[in-house]
């Protein structure tokens, strides 16, 4: 398995009635789309959270957290968080609202286009 099914079952839980959410398979794991944005992934055991770049550093202090290094580069804004940091329900609701809060500040990329 590519990534821990009970987890994607936790993120579905915690995005039940939040429209616009599309379940990808992608980097090996799966990926959350809210509103055509990545916003929340799992790849393993771990979850990955894109998160607002001015909380980054002060987010990589916290339990169980690291960068997101998937391609050998860090990418400010996403963060790889173990199950140390999500094992809590408050820390679980955190890293997600996190990530939906994120998520609407950002513009999604036409489909067809690339950055």
């Amino acid at each position: 398995m590519a990534y821990d099914e009970m987890l994607a079952n936790r993120v579905r839980a915690a995005f039940a009635g939040i429209r616009n959410i599309e379940e990808k398979k992608m980097m090996g794991g799966l990926t959350f789309m809210v509103n055509g944005k990545m916003c929340v992934g799992i790849l393993k055991d771990d979850l990955m959270c894109r998160i607002d770049p001015e909380i980054y550093e002060s987010a990589l202090e916290m339990k169980g957290c690291r960068e997101m290094d998937f391609t050998k580069r860090p990418m400010k804004g996403f963060v790889f968080v173990n199950s140390d940091g999500f094992t809590k329900k408050k820390d679980f609701d955190f890293w997600i609202n996190s990530s939906l809060e994120y998520n609407k500040k950002i513009k999604s990329t036409p489909k067809g286009r690339k950055k």
